[in-house]
């Protein structure tokens, strides 16, 4: 009998959990560790959405096995919402799925879809379903760029040329987790015309849809006309309304993929909780005041964080979206590596981030630091991330 099964074989230490390990440590010994390491929302979900969860709580009807793909109503929403946001139109019978987040939409899709054997195109650095989720279904990653320049174009057009069998998906996720990259309408247009013309399913992770600052909201591929022949979207309820443990998220688009997920789906689950899909019935058509609450919140921390940390002698680039910065180490400790700098951040400076070689070989002299501490908190850790420096040796602005 062998010691390992198959699929475990093949997935490798997940590194972010050492450094998760660290911190749960080092609370359990009283320390008050600033944690800018997972993407956890600190916000709670609007107040009207936890008033309708609560009373379809209480119906005795409300309990059973709810459908897998979502309940009619739910769909629907989702399909207004697209065309509210997007101006796209999307059959909530044929085109519209929900999942238990972007994460198991994606997971579940890769099954349903990857055969052993099969090729697919993911981002490096990447949010990690975007690789594993195919690798647990026994496909072979090909690396691709995450920064949308000419060298991602170059790269697609090689891989296309060179890899046998010929990659049959490309997943694309902008926002970017962990880069926070964007890109605009032109490149999505780009993307589907390629894809048609090398005969490539395009899977589009938009978890970042309405966490978009500076007023340049993002984009969707589904605007794209003719999109749908070859792409599905996924999108999360999680950022947006806060609803993260709630695990509420959709696949919307190409009719043969969302009925390929569906099949799989019903094998695998009865779907969420009714009460939860009534209540994110009620987050999509209700009041959104919330979203643009939450992306004013998100960019103000923002810029609290990009100026102290850069008081503090650690230059942040500012991110156009999403709720993470992804921020090179500072020059002089560039050598140390981003899973050591982090654990030696958290160790010394109390403050957890995420390693970028956790995304990816790409992520190495990285890290990613998600905003979801108040500016207090951002502040204090600006502080301590300073006399970090210093301990270090480094030289930092004076004041």
């Amino acid at each position: 009998m062998e010691d390992e099964f198959y699929r475990i074989k093949r997935l490798p230490p997940y590194v972010i959990a050492e450094v998760n390990a660290m911190r749960h440590a080092a609370r359990q010994a009283g320390r008050d560790i600033i944690d800018l390491g997972m993407g956890n929302p600190d916000l709670p979900p609007p107040e009207h959405v936890i008033d309708k969860l609560c009373e379809v709580a209480r119906k005795e009807d409300a309990h059973g096995y709810s459908a897998s793909s979502g309940i009619p109503g739910i769909r629907k929403a989702q399909a207004n919402y697209y065309g509210r946001r997007f101006n796209v139109d999307l059959d909530p019978e044929t085109e519209v799925v929900m999942t238990m987040g972007s994460k198991e939409g994606l997971g579940s899709l890769a099954t349903a879809i990857t055969a052993p054997g099969d090729v697919v195109l993911a981002p490096n650095p990447s949010y990690p379903i975007h690789t594993f989720g195919f690798i647990i279904a026994g496909a072979t990653i090909r690396s691709v760029p995450t920064t949308p320049d000419e060298r991602y174009w170059q790269s697609l057009d090689r891989a296309m040329a060179f890899t046998v069998p010929r990659p049959s998906i490309l997943i694309v996720n902008y926002p970017s987790n962990p880069t926070a990259e964007t890109v605009d309408l032109a490149f999505y247009e780009r993307l589907v015309a390629w894809a048609k013309e090398n005969k490539v399913w395009i899977l589009s992770d938009l978890a970042y849809s309405e966490l978009y600052y500076d007023g340049n909201p993002t984009r969707s591929i589904l605007e794209v006309p003719g999109a749908k022949d070859v792409a599905v979207e996924f999108t999360s309820m999680s950022k947006t309304y806060s609803m993260a443990g709630w695990r509420v998220g959709f696949a919307v688009g190409n009719p043969k993929l969302i009925a390929a997920l569906k099949r799989v789906k019903s094998y695998l689950d009865y779907g969420a909780f009714t009460p939860i899909q009534a209540a994110a019935c009620a987050a999509l058509n209700g009041p959104q005041d919330i979203v643009e609450k939450n992306r004013n919140l998100y960019q103000k921390r923002r810029d609290v964080m990009v100026e102290a940390f850069g008081r503090a002698g650690w230059d942040i680039p500012s991110p156009k979206a999403s709720m993470f910065a992804w921020a090179p180490l500072p020059p002089a400790l560039k050598e140390m590596g981003s899973l050591e700098f982090s654990k030696q951040l958290l160790t010394e400076a109390e403050v957890a981030v995420a390693p970028g070689v956790g995304y990816g070989e790409d992520g190495e002299g990285y890290v990613r630091i998600a905003m979801v501490e108040n500016e207090q908190r951002l502040r204090q850790a600006a502080r301590n991330i300073k006399r970090f420096l210093v301990s270090k040796g480094v030289n930092t602005p004076a004041g």
